[in-house]
Parts: structure tokens; C-alpha cells; sequence
């Protein structure tokens, strides 16, 4: 590896080698699979709390007297409907159609917006804003200003309102306040990547220890855990969450994942824009699906599709489900196939075990659902 492409670390590094963390490379960063075991990790976020490192995702800022206007041409959804403190599910997409990255917007003041990014996109994404909002707004990376912690379960809200100034139950589903956490300035916000109530927290940098120390000292009896990134994901793949790089990437459109209550189409102009409603008119050709196996096998991202004896699509994401018990995945395939509860072979080591399309969300007894704007 080049020294200008040297592996990252989070401010935490040390105290996940500290807990016998499993470290991976992800996204040009090294973090932590697992601490204890997936099960455990997500069973935890399930039913009482659990504490992630997301301090590799990317933080973009947008500013200016024309922000909005800059902010509006680069995003699918309508962000002159977001109020001070609020954050909006959004996509940044290609003329084509095609997603360069999911995000989410943090709207600061009409002159103040900041973009969370995925970690493996930052880069990317940053150069695509400055390219196409540039001469409108001041874009800056403030990647390596923040780190992020993600307190995530049923028990989040009272664990970091014992650590926190403000009343926590004044943050609604998708807003944010600036506060205090274990005696740091932090950004809090309600929102996540489970399905579970919680708070992702924004903080200096160099304050991420503080920060995660005081919230395992606030947790410690209600038996908070550390949750490393495979938990995450079978959170996320449970809920049926997209996850850039498998459900969406620059081939795939918002449209063909299901996504379509993110794009406005009544906005006068937006990078991608012509392609998105010229497909919504005409209709999708692929679209993605639940599946959910009837014989033993587990799905995996690349694992073929079958109706019978023809390919018809391709699994981007698979599990076997911690809460369900049951094998689960998600995929594309012809439109025209993807009725609920229709029979598939999933391709699973040159057997094809059989399958169903399955409605998404798989679990549905979680705190929250999904975005709400």
C-alpha cells in the first residue's frame, strides 16, 4: 500500500485492540468486525443497547448565502422543506440515474448544511460536490474534524440522557441538537442504522475517548456492549437498509431499490433528474426484492438468482437473521418476477436451493422503522 493511501485508524483503536476486537480493513480504515461474536453484538442492539465506532464516516460541509441552492441541485430529495435541526435521507446521483453515495443532510441554518457520507465514498463524494455545487457554496471536507459514535437500542434514550445536558426527549426522529456529552461539546441526533432508537453523536476528534468512555461508564448497568461492523450489518440487512456497494452503487438507481419516497421530481433541477423521471414513467425493468430461503442455505452478495432454469437476477446482501432464526437476503430481479411470494433457487456452492420473494422490512418489532422525511 502507497503512504498516501495508508490505513486509517479511528480514535479508538487502541481501546478496541484493548477489548480483543476482531480488526479488518474497511474502507481504507481498519475496524472492528466483532468484539464478543455477531449474535451476541446484535441481540444486544435488539433488546437493550449498544455502543458503535463510526468515526470513519466522511462529514461534508456546504455553506454560503446560495447553500440551499447549491444543496438542491446535488440531492434527490427536497431539502427546502428541512427546518434548523433537522436531517434529511437523501441521494446523490449521476446523470444517469446512477447513486454515488446515500447520505444524510444536517441542515445547521439556511447558510450551513453538512452531508455524513459513507466511509468509502468520502473522497469521491467530496469532489462530485465541490464539482457540481462549487461555484455556488464553500465545500469542505471536515472528515478528520469529527468523530462519530452511534448508541443504538431500546435503551440508548436513558443511558445518554445520564451523560448528556439536554432533555434527549426533546429530539425528535431525525433532528438533532447541539449539547453536552460526558463534559464535550457534541452534535446529537436522532437517528441511525438499525431500526432501534438511538443517537448518532458528533464530537472533536481528539474528544471520541472522552465520549465513548463516558458512555460505557453510563451503560455499564444496563450491560452496554461494544458492537463492531458485523453487527451493524445484519442490523441493517434485517431492516432492509441499503448499504452502498451491495443494493447501490452507480448502475442502480433510487428507483430500482424501492427508494422512491427520496426523490422529488417536482424540484425544477437536480443532477440526475431527466434519467430518474424518464425512468418512473416508463417504469423499471429490475427492481430490488426480499428473500427469504425455504431450504437450508444462506444468500451471499454475488450468489445468482434463478426462476426455474433461467438467471434472472443476482443477491447483493444475505444473512442468517439473529433475530428471525431464518436465512434472509436481498437482490435484484426482473420486475416482472418479484410478486410477493414468488419461488426462487438462490445458486448456493452449484446448488440451487429454493427461495421466496419476501416483503421488507424481515423485522418488523423494532423502535423505529425508517427515515421519516
Amino acid at each position: 500500500m502507497s503512504e498516501n493511501k495508508k490505513i486509517k485508524i479511528t480514535p479508538l483503536h487502541q481501546i478496541h485492540k484493548e477489548l480483543n476486537a476482531r480488526l479488518v480493513p474497511f474502507a481504507g480504515w481498519e475496524m472492528p468486525v466483532q468484539y464478543t461474536g455477531v449474535i451476541e453484538e446484535h441481540l444486544a442492539v435488539r433488546k437493550g443497547v449498544g455502543l458503535f465506532d463510526v468515526s470513519h464516516m466522511g462529514e461534508i460541509e456546504v455553506s454560503g448565502t446560495k447553500a440551499l441552492e447549491a444543496v438542491q441541485i446535488i440531492t434527490t430529495n427536497d431539502a427546502s422543506k428541512l427546518k434548523d435541526g433537522q436531517v434529511q435521507y437523501t441521494f446523490l446521483c449521476y446523470p444517469n440515474g446512477g447513486v454515488v453515495d446515500d447520505v444524510t443532510l444536517y441542515k445547521f441554518s439556511d447558510t450551513r448544511y453538512m452531508f455524513c457520507v459513507n466511509a468509502s465514498n468520502t473522497e469521491k463524494d467530496f469532489n462530485w460536490i465541490k464539482e457540481n455545487a462549487g461555484k455556488l457554496s464553500d465545500v469542505k471536507d471536515m472528515s478528520s474534524r469529527f468523530g462519530q459514535l452511534a448508541i443504538q437500542g431500546p435503551l440508548s434514550e436513558e443511558i445518554l440522557q445520564n451523560t448528556c445536558n439536554l432533555d434527549l426527549s426533546l429530539i425528535r426522529y431525525y433532528h438533532f441538537l447541539h449539547g453536552n456529552v460526558a463534559g464535550v461539546d457534541a452534535i446529537i441526533s436522532r437517528t441511525g442504522y438499525t431500526g432501534e432508537d438511538g443517537f448518532e453523536i458528533y464530537m472533536p476528534w481528539d474528544a471520541t475517548v472522552k465520549v465513548w468512555q463516558g458512555l460505557m461508564e453510563a451503560g455499564n448497568r444496563f450491560g452496554i456492549k461494544p458492537i463492531g461492523l458485523g453487527a451493524r450489518d445484519t442490523l441493517r440487512l434485517e431492516m432492509g437498509f441499503p448499504l452502498y456497494g451491495n443494493e447501490l452503487n452507480e448502475k442502480t438507481t433510487p428507483l430500482e431499490a424501492g427508494l422512491h419516497r427520496f426523490i422529488n421530481l417536482d424540484k425544477h433541477h437536480f443532477v440526475g433528474r431527466d434519467a430518474l423521471e424518464k425512468q418512473a414513467i416508463q417504469g423499471i425493468q429490475r427492481k430490488l426484492i426480499g428473500i427469504e430461503m425455504t431450504e437450508s442455505g444462506i444468500p451471499r452478495s454475488g450468489y445468482k438468482i434463478f426462476v426455474k432454469d433461467r438467471m434472472v437476477g443476482e443477491v447483493t446482501s444475505g444473512t442468517m437473521s439473529p433475530s428471525l432464526g431464518k436465512a434472509i437476503g436481498m437482490g435484484y430481479i426482473e420486475t416482472v418476477l418479484a410478486s410477493m411470494g414468488a419461488e426462487l433457487n438462490i445458486e448456493v456452492r452449484n446448488r440451487r436451493i429454493a427461495a421466496r420473494v419476501t416483503k421488507i422490512p424481515f423485522y418488523t418489532k423494532k423502535t423505529v422503522q425508517t427515515a421519516v422525511n
